[in-house]
């Protein structure tokens, strides 16, 4: 029989981590492996692309108590190397269709979900969200516009204008950044929303202070 993931590895913890630790690593690994933080046309995307799915999967299993239980079950049996075929579900079979793995297009909107809501727990400890009103999901801050509006804005007005212009461009950005803040939109489908140049900054910047943090402790 085909033996389980080691969703412990994908997520480079060990097998006794507890939950907190699961979600930051959950958090590490995904910014590291995210596709968008390379071009849409680059030939490291589809390698990316998996990579995040197997560690979305892994922290879908893991970051559930019930689906943890059943999942180390299932690896200690596998692990006695019983050569008897083993039922599906139950004890002994872990049912990998009854965890949204089977449908391709459940299974993106699952993991967009999921690093969606994530995503906006690390912006709110950034200070780039706040919690939105009557229980709806984060909203950008000023900050957050300030990171995205200055990195397009800035750009583009140092192409036109050197240093001057990527001030002014920068002023820009932010401002136009904050009429469209009005919108309400929650601060992960703004992001979804970006241009790749600014989805690719804003990753790269959280992943930097995810591994800042993590060399720190």
């Amino acid at each position: 029989m085909s033996k389980s993931p080691d969703y412990y590895k994908i997520l480079g913890v060990s097998q006794d981590a507890t939950q907190q630790q699961i979600r930051t690593a959950y958090k590490r690994e995904s910014l590291k492996c995210h596709p968008d933080r390379v071009p849409a046309d680059s030939p490291e995307r589809p390698a990316r692309t998996r990579k995040f799915q197997e560690i979305n999967d892994a922290y879908y299993t893991l970051s559930d108590p019930g689906r943890r239980r059943e999942y180390d079950a299932t690896r200690a049996y596998e692990a006695e190397d019983i050569d008897e075929e083993v039922p599906q579900g139950g004890a002994g079979g872990f049912p990998w269709s009854s965890f949204g793995f089977g449908n391709r297009e459940d299974r993106e909107e699952r993991d967009s979900n999921q690093f969606g809501s994530v995503f906006e727990e690390m912006l709110r400890e950034e200070g780039l969200a706040e919690d939105g009103e009557n229980g709806q999901r984060s909203r950008p801050t000023s900050r957050f516009w300030a990171v995205v509006g200055g990195v397009s804005g800035g750009a583009l007005g140092f192409i036109v204008g050197n240093f001057a212009g990527g001030l002014a461009g920068a002023v820009a950005g932010n401002r136009l950044g904050a009429v469209r803040d009005a919108k309400g939109k929650s601060v992960y489908e703004v992001f979804l929303d970006l241009p790749q140049p600014n989805r690719t900054q804003l990753l790269s910047e959280l992943a930097a202070k995810m591994f800042q943090s993590a060399m720190g402790h």
